[in-house]
């Protein structure tokens, strides 16, 4: 595991499972709860990839990056589908129990995302960031509204997983000798074209911890009547998503609402109103053949989904900002830190010290949503 200068692992004994978490030399355990930072990674990643924004972060802060079940250090224990994401939510519950955090700053991406919007549900927050956060309504297989395509949510879950690329984690490989690849797919899918970072031999070990054992990383298929064949089985980790398992939309109905900042890209390749990962866009697009049609099979709208929820979450009394940034992929912490990071002080409240003051926020575009 490849570490970062004041970044430190250790295991954590939960009584669900052994959890890896990642955290600064320095950072006090008795730091309160409004002045800790937890943060959530996504699908085929780890807390790896969240340490230079750990690093950047004021030293009044406590930041803990966590490794869900089945990803980094963290153990691999099958993962039960039909629960959504909980739970990945729970076990972040547990770990931050052990560590005696009653409550903290979530930051989520991609399927993190879904991760802390589930935990809010469950445990409450004192804010969410959600980066490039996959839909309230799953991934794949709904309409703008949130309602399900088929009763099975054809080409959803596991069965969507290019097999080769699943060879390719298996094996560990860390080429870019196919485009299926994990470093292509981060190349391709993470960020956008022409980033490059002298960190991506870690950002793909991190890819590559990615547990590919029965019951994790993709996940089992069932037959369907349904273009394209199949649908979401009941474990592992891109079931989770389904949506006949996973509707966090329930976080309009809070009564207590924490704060929430959105940030996303607009050249996200996974998280898009025309995903390359929507197995319905691929079909519109002519990839995927003997695609039925925008009436049976329309791409899923999840920026849209999202941009709707987090409004009626605002109409109802929440507090929502957006951070939309132009020329930005799937991982605005790496491809835009500073805005990121500014972007998050704000977010969680942090005014600084005259040794470390917060950033000024007026060159951030920071809007509620509507």
């Amino acid at each position: 595991m490849t570490l970062f200068d004041g970044i430190t692992a250790r295991l954590v004994e939960t009584p669900r499972l052994t959890v890896n978490v990642l955290e600064r030399t320095g950072d006090d355990p008795a730091t309160p709860p409004e002045r800790t930072v937890v943060f959530v990674h996504g699908n085929v990643s780890s807390a790896l990839f969240w340490q230079e924004t750990m690093q950047d972060l004021p030293s009044e802060l406590r930041a803990i990056a966590i490794d869900l079940r089945g990803f980094g250090g963290t153990e691999s224990l099958p993962v039960d589908a039909t629960r959504g994401v909980r739970d990945f939510s729970d076990d972040v519950h547990a770990t931050l129990e052990t560590l005696g955090i009653p409550t903290a700053h979530l930051v989520g991406w991609s399927m993190g995302g879904g991760v802390v919007m589930q935990y809010l549900l469950d445990h409450g927050a004192l804010s969410l960031t959600l980066q490039a956060p996959v839909s309230p309504y799953g991934f794949g297989g709904t309409r703008r509204d949130g309602t399900r395509l088929t009763g099975d949510d054809a080409g959803c879950g596991g069965g969507g997983a290019n097999p080769d690329f699943v060879e390719r984690l298996t094996a560990g490989d860390a080429s870019d000798e196919a485009p299926t690849s994990p470093r292509n797919v981060f190349r391709s899918g993470y960020v956008a074209p022409g980033y490059i970072s002298e960190h991506e031999d870690v950002w793909v070990e991190s890819m590559l911890t990615t547990s590919t054992a029965t019951g994790n990383y993709p996940g089992d298929a069932v037959a369907s009547e349904s273009w394209p064949g199949f649908g979401a089985g009941s474990i592992g980790v891109l079931n989770t998503m389904a949506p006949r398992y996973f509707d966090v939309s329930g976080i309009v109905d809070l009564a207590d609402k924490p704060p929430i900042l959105w940030v996303h890209g607009d050249m996200d390749a996974i998280v898009s109103d025309a995903s390359f990962f929507d197995l319905n866009h691929l079909g519109a697009a002519g990839v995927v053949p003997g695609w039925p049609g925008a009436e049976v099979a329309p791409a899923q709208e999840m920026v849209s989904q999202t941009r709707d929820v987090l409004g009626a979450y605002a109409q109802a009394g929440g507090i929502v900002n957006e951070l939309h940034l132009e020329g930005v992929g799937h991982s605005p912490h790496l491809e835009r830190p500073i805005e990121f990071r500014r972007a998050l002080l704000s977010a969680i409240g942090y005014v600084g010290t005259p040794a470390d003051p917060s950033p000024p926020t007026e060159a951030i575009i920071i809007r509620s949503a509507d």
